[in-house]
């Protein structure tokens, strides 16, 4: 489906809420789930049944270019922020689309009945409206994995007992933070929240060839700039040329910015389980 979007890209969600979006729509007191899509059924008014399997023909049909999640990809554009999709109220602008495709932009026309290219319909509705409402989401308890697993996994594969201690600097922890906090704190502390900014704690030394170094907070860095402030809150810039001057970073958040990559939602929710239990 290769409709305009007002803009290329879709904002990214805070990295807080990275390891709970991906997760299945809340029913009343169930746990451990994000409502938000949910949310977006119903105050979309469509029908839920209809937009599950809209959702589900739209990863068979459509997600190959516009992403499972109609977000768009390199081949396919984002699709929430449409304005053919926005300014839709009952199909009558998705449907010709859906059944005749875009072949002057590349877009085939789709193996969708009619009962199917109206689920898809209520799917996208849902979409833009929880595009349109990402701040209203309510998150309920996320605590549901396995904490004695948590605990296996962070004194092996996750090897955070490398850096980190039950008894030394998390002890406590799970009194100090909500479950949903403590979560995010952990999963990627460099995003931030509920703490000062991470650049704050990543320190740079710049040597120049005249062999004086520079050491300090980094403040910004690029392949064509470093900067940097010093102890005494001094503010230095350089300009870089290759190799010149010499950069040398110590970020002490580098191994959760590479485990980041690794997590399962398994490990998320066992490794938080665990944590909450550190009271």
């Amino acid at each position: 489906m290769s409709l305009r979007p007002i803009r290329s890209t879709w904002p990214l969600l805070i990295a807080t809420a990275i390891c709970l979006s991906a997760q299945a729509p809340a029913r009343p007191g169930e746990k451990g789930r994000v409502v938000a899509s949910r949310t977006a059924v119903l105050g979309s008014k469509e029908d839920p049944d209809a937009v599950k399997r809209g959702g589900n023909d739209f990863t068979a049909q459509c997600g190959r270019c516009h992403g499972n999640s109609g977000k768009g990809l390199d081949s396919g554009p984002n699709l929430i922020y449409s304005l053919l999709v926005i300014r839709d109220e009952k199909g009558e602008l998705i449907a010709p689309v859906l059944r005749n495709g875009r072949p002057d932009r590349g877009m085939p026309k789709p193996d969708l009945t009619e009962a199917q290219i109206s689920d898809i319909v209520a799917w996208l509705h849902a979409q833009t409206y929880a595009a349109d409402h990402r701040t209203t989401y309510v998150y309920l308890d996320i605590v549901t994995g396995d904490p004695k697993k948590g605990e296996a996994y962070f004194n092996t594969t996750g090897k955070c007992d490398s850096c980190h201690s039950a008894t030394g600097d998390l002890a406590g922890v799970g009194k100090k933070y909500d479950p949903f906090t403590l979560q995010a704190r952990w999963v990627n502390p460099a995003s931030g929240a509920g703490s000062g900014s991470a650049r704050a704690a990543v320190k740079v030394t710049v040597t120049l060839a005249s062999g004086q170094a520079f050491s300090g907070r980094l403040e910004r860095i690029s392949d064509f700039d470093v900067a940097l402030r010093d102890a005494s809150g001094e503010y230095h810039s350089f300009t870089r040329d290759g190799a010149t001057p010499k950069v040398e970073t110590d970020d002490p958040l580098k191994a959760h910015k590479e485990m980041l990559r690794q997590y399962k939602d398994a490990d998320i929710h066992n490794v938080t389980a665990y944590l909450v239990s550190l009271k």
